[in-house]
């Protein structure tokens, strides 16, 4: 009997590396200049990072510098989803920024779908929020991986237990 290999399909982000570019994004807006005297807060939350800032173009600055110090720290910039700006006490103005974890229902099937049809001796299985893509050969896999990371998607992919 052949052995089957398999590799899981993912879209996740170091939770803890996430913490330090807030606190670095913090810590930089707070010795700014052009932050001096004004309201300019980031705060981290489970699966979102909420931005507070007198202005637009302040609020700007500090998703640029959120964005530069995330792309440092090795997380892809596509976990990063901004939504619409949003008045908010005070005169200021809010901007909620959702963090992406893991592949959706329908981007599964569209990927699944998408494996079967190029790779048709690969086997694709949703499995929550992650992808279990299987096969005898290495070769195939190799393929499928190929194919997966020159798609451009709107998440990140990562390839995790490549057994």
């Amino acid at each position: 009997m052949a052995q089957e290999y398999s590799f899981d399909v993912v879209s996740d982000f170091d939770h803890q590396e996430m913490v330090n570019a807030v606190d670095q994004t913090r810590r930089e807006i707070q010795t700014r200049y052009d932050f001096k005297g004004v309201t300019a807060e980031i705060t981290l939350e489970k699966d979102q990072v909420l931005l507070l800032s007198e202005s637009d173009m302040q609020l700007t600055a500090i998703l640029d510098v959120l964005q530069s110090k995330v792309h440092r720290r090795g997380i892809d910039l596509k976990v990063l989803d901004p939504q619409k700006r949003e008045p908010a006490a005070r005169g200021n103005v809010r901007q909620v920024v959702r963090l992406r974890r893991g592949i959706s229902e329908e981007l599964a099937r569209t990927l699944s779908k998408r494996i079967r049809t190029d790779h048709p001796r690969v086997q694709a299985r949703i499995q929550g929020d992650q992808l279990r893509v299987a096969s005898k050969e290495k070769d195939a896999l190799q393929a499928v991986i190929r194919m997966l990371r020159e798609m451009d998607l709107e998440v990140p992919l990562q390839f995790t237990n490549y057994r």
